[in-house]
């Protein structure tokens, strides 16, 4: 085992709706090589109380300032969905500091096209029905089986923890956001990472990522939806290391 003063930090960013807690099988898996870094985003999860900026930029600086408190430099970076979106904003901010990055069930652009449903639509659900049950039932669009996927309910679990305003805020931030004209430069080694039945963020967009971001790699993990984290753990798990450990 590596001792642990020479575990590279290994940094894994949750989505819209999400919470550090969704990471519990990655924290489990790699904290034996790495020092493991799950950062809960305002507004979400266990920091529901605190307030969400309004801007891709708003929450990578807040994630940079969580590291600072933790005086971590140079890191690998996991982004997932909205985080996804996070983690190539910090790339710009933070350059130097991102020595590996994958880029998740994400993409370079915060409106998705042909998503489940639109941001608008997402954003007058949320007011007319209510944290708990938007959360709900947009955690099942993010599982193959819906509420009987593997993983739904504890990933539904973490998202009623969002509040109100979160999940005002994060929409707005997605929806204002694009990172294509930065991909071109993004030098650090790169994995885009995606389930073949995602709803969110269909084929054009990972692939943009793939061809646009210089020398990135791709994986496609057939039979997963949104969140190939919870429904094939092992596979996720098993992706991610042999691309941490390839020079």
């Amino acid at each position: 085992m590596i001792e642990s003063t020479t575990k590279k930090p290994l940094v894994f960013v949750h989505g819209y709706l999400g919470g550090s807690p969704q990471w519990a099988s990655q924290v489990e898996h790699f904290s034996d090589e790495f020092t493991v870094i799950t950062p809960g985003l305002p507004g979400f999860g266990l920091n529901a109380q605190l307030d969400a900026p309004e801007t891709i930029t708003g929450f990578a600086q807040y994630v940079i300032d969580e590291l600072d408190k933790q005086n971590i430099d140079q890191f690998y970076l996991v982004g997932h969905s909205m985080g996804g979106m996070i983690a190539q904003e910090l790339t710009k901010l933070a350059p130097s500091r991102v020595e590996k990055l994958v880029l998740y069930g994400t993409g370079p652009i915060g409106v998705m096209p042909g998503r489940f449903e639109t941001i608008a639509e997402s954003r007058n659900r949320v007011v007319a029905d209510g944290v708990e049950s938007t959360a709900r039932r947009i955690s099942a669009k993010w599982f193959i089986g819906g509420e009987s996927g593997t993983g739904y309910d504890g990933c539904a679990d973490i998202a009623v923890m969002s509040s109100l305003q979160a999940a005002q805020a994060g929409l707005t931030a997605m929806e204002s956001w694009s990172g294509v004209e930065a991909l071109p430069n993004i030098k650090a080694q790169t994995l885009v990472l995606w389930g073949d039945q995602d709803k969110s963020y269909h084929w054009p967009l990972p692939e943009m990522l793939w061809k646009q971001i210089p020398d990135a790699s791709l994986s496609v993990v057939a039979g997963c939806s949104h969140a190939v984290h919870l429904e094939k753990p092992h596979l996720f798990n098993a992706i991610l290391r042999d691309f941490l450990n390839t020079e």
